[in-house]
């Protein structure tokens, strides 16, 4: 009882000192300071001589504005209906001392958030599919002052794992949803370039290379320029034949297109037959004579109207039929020699050898070499015009650039089975590597472009390089020719001998106790 009397009499004293000698303004402001319960936050501890700075004297009603007047985000947030403190139906009605109290030290939580209760929900940012199973410190910082400072956005968290290098902005939401990140959806359709045929199964790296997606080229020569057969000649609009079903189902309506029907042995012609350099914008004159001019044994003599006695269905059908009688079609060049050039004797005694050789074996520059078919490769309108070969049946398919060389490219001689296959035969010159990296070119290479090569280190071989090796030369470790199979060790010892101060004397795996960041880090 006299402690309590005690205590109010100086209680008592203290006012009617203050009364005496302040005005009244800073008597009230002084009283308020007697009267402080307690210390602040540290937070607010720079307000605490300043007791104005957030209340009203004498009047707890008043607060709110003067908390709101220095938290503008929160009256932001309020005022907009927005954030925890805008949507919830209750907070916009209280006193922010009604959560937030104060005057509990300078440690004191006035936050008194529950992280096992909240509702993230009642937030602009709801917490859905897999976000419902992330960890608060996940998204909110330990370092951050306020939770409302977390990133919203779905590149702000997911940066490490966006592929596309930003350049398909930030909009993650398109094609990433909240239920997993690698279940990814894009309906091309949606662009100026819808996937049919067999385009629906490309890839979308084969088009789009290094994750560019803007002002992606559209015809059809960007990516089928390799495949382009006439080399450019019959320009870019390569859907007039080809549809993304097959490119090599082309499809070309001879008559409707050009007037000039292929009808019996025009129909199996190919199209180089008459479209020389395959320039299929430069119509050849419809007259027979144009094409036929080789096949006219008359020398023009006989007029250029040679339907008046030959027909597309076969044009060797005159009045002797030398292939029917004789067994031997008298077709191209042959159609120009005299009989003599053949029959040097009588026909009925000195019928000579059908074989292309009987004849033709000082002209055979393979020297016997490729056998004595000679049609698989030669015609009869010419023994050095329009040879024809198909490559891809022999052992070394044309693929690539290697479609653009010139027979004499690759074979300097006329004695083609002698010639070398390997890569390194002829790219001998091109290799920067000086065999370090072995024979087998095409590990990296490919024939679409000597200088276009891919190798992945971690994916085709046993040794991932990580850490420091990873930004090694590849010359730094491969640095001996080889002659076979490219293998190096893998056991640490072997490269970082000189590094051991342990003199083997821990072994040789060094990994037990060095990481790949630097031999000088431990673990």
């Amino acid at each position: 009882m006299r402690a309590t009397t005690n205590k109010t009499g100086w209680l008592i004293v203290s006012v009617a000192i203050i009364g005496l000698g302040h005005s009244a303004d800073a008597r009230g402001q002084l009283l308020e300071r007697v009267l402080m319960p307690g210390p602040v936050i540290e937070g607010h501890a720079a307000y605490e001589d300043e007791c104005s700075s957030c209340h009203q004297p004498f009047s707890r009603n008043l607060q709110r504005e003067l908390c709101l007047d220095c938290h503008t985000e929160v009256a932001q947030d309020l005022d907009a209906s927005l954030g925890f403190h805008g949507r919830s139906p209750v907070i916009p009605m209280l006193e922010c001392a009604a959560c937030h109290t104060e005057h509990e030290g300078r440690d004191a939580d006035v936050v008194g958030l529950d992280e096992d209760t909240f509702d993230h929900g009642a937030t602009d940012f709801a917490l859905l599919g897999s976000h419902l199973g992330a960890r608060c410190e996940g998204c909110h910082a330990e370092t951050a002052v306020y939770f409302r400072d977390a990133e919203s956005t779905c590149i702000g968290c997911h940066a490490e794992e966006e592929p596309h290098k930003g350049n398909l902005g930030e909009t993650c939401g398109d094609c990433h949803s909240e239920t997993a990140w690698a279940d990814a959806s894009f309906d091309h359709d949606t662009t100026d370039f819808p996937l049919t045929g067999n385009h629906s199964n490309a890839d979308c790296g084969g088009c789009h290379r290094n994750e560019i997606y803007v002002e992606t080229p559209t015809l059809c020569v960007a990516c089928h320029r390799v495949d382009d057969f006439h080399a450019g000649r019959n320009g870019d609009a390569c859907q007039d034949c080809h549809t993304p079903a097959s490119w090599a189902e082309a499809s070309f309506d001879h008559f409707e297109e050009t007037g000039f029907a292929l009808l019996d042995g025009h129909g199996g012609l190919a199209c180089t037959a008459c479209h020389a350099e395959q320039r299929f914008d430069q119509a050849p004159d419809p007259a027979c004579s144009t094409c036929h001019r080789a096949d006219d044994v008359h020398a023009g003599n006989n007029g250029a109207a040679c339907d008046t006695c030959h027909t597309p269905t076969d044009w060797p059908s005159v009045s002797f039929e030398h292939a029917l009688d004789a067994g031997f079609a008298l077709n191209g060049a042959h159609a120009e020699l005299t009989c003599t050039a053949c029959h040097r004797g009588p026909v009925e005694t000195a019928r000579p050898e059908p074989a292309c050789n009987s004849c033709h074996w000082s002209n055979d520059v393979h020297g016997g070499q490729l056998g004595e078919s000679c049609q698989d490769c030669h015609g009869e309108s010419g023994w050095a015009e329009s040879v024809r070969f198909d490559h891809d049946l022999t052992v070394f398919p044309l693929l690539g650039l290697h479609a653009a060389v010139s027979c004499e490219g690759c074979h300097a001689e006329s004695s083609f089975r002698e010639t070398a296959s390997e890569c390194v035969d002829c790219h001998r010159a091109d290799d920067v590597h000086a065999q370090r990296l072995g024979l087998d070119c095409a590990m990296c290479h490919n024939p679409n472009d000597w200088l276009i090569w891919q190798f992945d280190h971690d994916e085709q071989t046993e040794f991932a390089l990580e850490g420091a090796h990873g930004g090694l030369d590849c010359l730094a470790c491969h640095n001996r020719p080889v002659t076979d199979s490219v293998a190096l060790s893998t056991t640490c010892g072997d490269c970082h001998r000189g590094d051991d101060i342990h003199a083997t004397g821990f072994g040789m795996d060094c990994g037990r106790c060095h990481t790949t960041d630097a031999f000088t880090e431990l673990k």
